[in-house]
């Protein structure tokens, strides 16, 4: 029974890996009513789990959850501690919180975008959660972790895809990265402030070469002091000796 048990599981796995692009680790969504049926049944949820889904799994709630096993008291407190082990996910009723099943319902939305398991005992939320396409569903029977098969609606989904009238979340991621690349559906704005790396290239070598100097005119030496006065005495040598020669003419005449 084990054994069917786990077959079944793989195929079901499977199926979701393969339309929906579930992969590992995969994220648990867990509710105060599965830890009580673990606890009641004696179910170690952290060493089963990766276990009977055959992978690496990570095990989380919400604060909403976290508050509904808080408002009713002892009876549940076991239940509490078990769920206060596991990381808490964002939601949307921080400030104003909402229960449990209502908060399930509005992590998963309308697509189940980040692709939940959910883990519950409570009816009103699998039959709220079969309405989405692509979710999985875990609970305990008879002592044991049961992965519910698909739903009705995941099964239309997928039919809906092989007939063309739908595309696949893998298609779709497929065109968001292409769109990205291409820059398309950006606004003009982002796609002009994008610019392209460019290759880097060798040096243009004449561009390296040293540039040649321009002769620059030398400026007039300044003549020196001493030069200057040479000069002078010079000049007047030459008035003096200019002086006595026509003073001497003068004398013989007379």
């Amino acid at each position: 029974m084990k054994i069917k048990r786990q077959k079944q599981a793989k195929k079901t796995i499977s199926f979701y890996k393969y339309n929906f692009g579930f992969r590992e680790p995969f994220q648990i969504l867990i509710d105060g009513t599965f830890c009580q049926a673990a606890l009641k049944n004696k179910i170690q949820i952290k060493e089963q789990m990766p276990k009977y889904l055959m992978g690496e799994v990570q095990l989380c709630t919400t604060s909403c959850a976290l508050k509904e096993l808080e408002t009713l008291g002892k009876q549940l407190y076991g239940a509490k501690i078990i769920l206060q082990r596991f990381q808490v996910r964002k939601c949307p009723h921080f400030k104003e919180p909402v229960s449990a099943s209502e908060c399930l319902l509005s992590m998963l939305e309308e697509t189940n975008s980040h692709h939940y398991f959910v883990a519950t005992q409570d009816h009103t939320v699998t039959t709220g959660l079969k309405k989405i396409p692509g979710v999985p569903l875990l609970y305990i029977i008879l002592n044991t972790i049961v992965l519910d098969k698909p739903s009705q609606a995941s099964l239309n989904h997928v039919q809906a895809v092989q007939l063309g009238e739908l595309i696949s979340p893998a298609q779709q991621q497929s065109i968001r990265t292409l769109k990205e690349e291409q820059g398309i559906g950006q606004k003009d704005g982002e796609r002009r402030g994008k610019k392209r790396k460019r290759k880097q290239s060798n040096p243009n070598p004449l561009s390296c070469l040293k540039k040649k100097k321009k002769g620059v005119p030398t400026p007039p030496l300044k003549k020196t002091e001493q030069e200057g006065k040479r000069k002078r005495s010079r000049y007047k040598k030459r008035k003096v000796e200019a002086g006595d020669g026509t003073a001497a003419p003068a004398a013989a005449n007379t």
